[in-house]
């Protein structure tokens, strides 16, 4: 199916003429987010560090990438119809600025404990808010809900073709900005920006005759995707125990697919766990070295990097920061 056709319509899976489409879609709408370097983390990495700052692209994370493609792919008459989605706060945001963009409405699922400033944000851009419960189950149960109520287009989070495609531009502007790069990592929990990474990866590769191998990093508190890759399904977290608030979903469907084949042809190299000690310490690093304000979720990317060394040594990483909003009255370090 044509990578224009529109984004409800699309049941495939998205491949690396997507994500070029993508950048293209965005262009007039996104920001080019700055790749910064750091000489002491480099060295206190024991690699060559490129870190993408999507913490600077517009509401404050990637998530306005695979938002924006969604929705400026849509046809008219799906546009009419209204944005659905369901999300703790980044992507929710990101619908709602597309949304208004567009000129159509936007209502988002949104679960209880997100982030003050996240569900703040949604609301300054225009999206009505239906709450629901905590957990996959009672998103899933409401989005259905509301989809019935409004007969809305549905946008998930990171189970969407052109949301993947989207997520996919911010690793393929930070190859193209940095050539030199040989490894990308990024976080996951949905698994929309690794699978994006991944697509990037490979046509930029293929495109340069270089092979560019990718990492994701996971939370120990919600490590469902490291499960899913080991067992060979999807697994479904009975509970999640983390901080990085970004990363508490299964695994979707489409990114699974799209990761099990990365992972057997070994340009996805691993799905590494790590504790939140250790992603709250590689943040307040980033505050502290390369002065950028960063969430957990998104720290979490560098702190795979420091707490399994041998995996990059010697590599030039890129390391996609995807956000940097969180609730600054409520700093996880302060007493």
């Amino acid at each position: 199916m044509s990578p224009d056709a529109p984004a409800s319509r699309r049941l495939d899976l998205p491949d690396a003429r997507d994500v070029l489409a993508a950048a293209a879609r965005i262009a007039p709408h996104a920001h080019v987010t700055p790749v910064l370097r750091s000489r002491s983390l480099d060295a206190l990495a024991g690699c060559g560090l490129h870190f993408k700052c999507e913490n600077l692209q517009r509401v404050g994370a990637f998530k306005f990438r695979g938002a924006c493609n969604a929705v400026m792919a849509l046809s008219d008459a799906d546009a009419a119809r209204g944005v659905v989605t369901q999300s703790s706060g980044n992507h929710g945001a990101a619908i709602a600025l597309a949304c208004r963009q567009r000129g159509i409405a936007a209502t988002v699922v949104v679960p209880q404990g997100a982030t003050r400033a996240k569900v703040e944000a949604m609301r300054t851009y225009g999206a009505r808010l239906v709450p629901c419960e905590a957990g996959q189950a009672p998103r899933d149960a409401a989005t259905a809900a509301v989809l019935a109520e409004t007969g809305g287009v549905l946008v998930h989070p990171f189970d969407d073709v052109y949301v993947i495609a989207g997520q996919g531009t911010a690793a393929l502007e930070l190859l193209q900005a940095a050539p030199e790069v040989d490894t990308l990592i990024a976080p996951i929990g949905g698994g929309g920006l690794v699978s994006g990474t991944v697509l990037a990866a490979r046509g930029v590769g293929e495109r340069a005759g270089r092979r560019v191998e990718v990492f994701a990093a996971e939370p120990a508190g919600a490590a469902e995707a490291q499960a899913s890759l080991a067992q060979g399904e999807r697994v479904r977290n009975a509970g999640t125990d983390t901080l990085c608030d970004g990363l508490r979903a299964d695994i979707g469907a489409r990114p699974f697919a799209l990761l099990q084949q990365a992972h057997a042809e070994r340009q996805l190299r691993a799905i590494l766990p790590v504790d939140d000690a250790d992603t709250l310490a590689a943040m307040r690093l980033l505050w502290e070295r390369l002065k950028v304000l960063v969430e957990p979720s998104a720290a979490i990317a560098f702190a795979a990097i420091l707490r399994h060394p041998e995996a990059f040594a010697g590599r030039q990483v890129g390391v996609i920061l995807s956000g940097g909003n969180l609730d600054l009255d409520r700093l996880p370090w302060a007493s």
